[in-house]
């Protein structure tokens, strides 16, 4: 009979890099948590819920992420319930606590040695100032972005001026503002502060 870890490292197979299902399988079993893997979404790559009346808290992942992104994700999420576990609700979501939990979720990854070498090299260099989220480290989110299997067009490669569709509404364009462009909505004049790495739809505009 296949045991609970063997079936974890199995499934797990199919959405991360197999040198590190088993990894996360310890980790999700060992935190004692509801894991589920969900359809994608646009506004978060995953989440971590508690609530008195369930038995055991709530772990979501996407499930259209890459392999690489998929299991970064994971351990971030865990690093939440392991924040909550120690402090409760009483430090900041992405303090320095949680910081410091994620490290200890990261490290040995890093030390295995069986990252692409372009990806242990920025996750080496995040790790000394982790941001709170993969989105919000523009230069690692870039790099997971490599390991997609679409063909996504993101809005730094367009040149300044370009028109562009996002979520259904037509945008210009503008200048950079750290990690974001400032962008106009072309029926209404208003601005936008847009990802660098935002997926969008080029328009042809005469």
């Amino acid at each position: 009979m296949q045991s609970k870890r063997q079936h974890f490292i199995d499934t797990l197979q199919k959405f991360v890099p197999s040198a590190f299902a088993a990894y996360l399988a310890d980790c999700i079993l060992g935190a004692g948590v509801q894991f589920k893997i969900v359809p994608g979404r646009k506004t978060k790559l995953g989440d971590f819920r508690t609530h008195p009346l369930q038995r055991k808290p709530i772990i979501t992942v996407n499930g259209d992420l890459n392999p690489y992104s998929f299991l970064i994700t994971s351990l971030h999420e865990i690093a939440h319930l392991d924040t909550y576990r120690q402090y409760g609700w009483k430090v900041p979501a992405h303090g320095l606590e949680w910081k410091t939990a994620f490290r200890q979720r990261l490290l040995p990854i890093l030390e295995s040695r069986a990252l692409p070498p372009e990806l242990h090299q920025v996750l080496e260099k995040s790790f000394v100032r982790l941001k709170a989220s993969s989105g919000a480290d523009v230069q690692l989110s870039r790099v997971l972005k490599t390991f997609d299997q679409n063909d996504e067009i993101t809005l730094e490669s367009l040149p300044k001026n370009t028109h562009f569709l996002l979520n259904n509404k037509h945008f210009i364009k503008g200048e950079l503002r750290r990690t974001r462009y400032l962008c106009t909505e072309f029926g209404t004049q208003r601005i936008f502060l847009i990802h660098a790495l935002a997926a969008i739809t080029p328009l042809s505009h005469e």
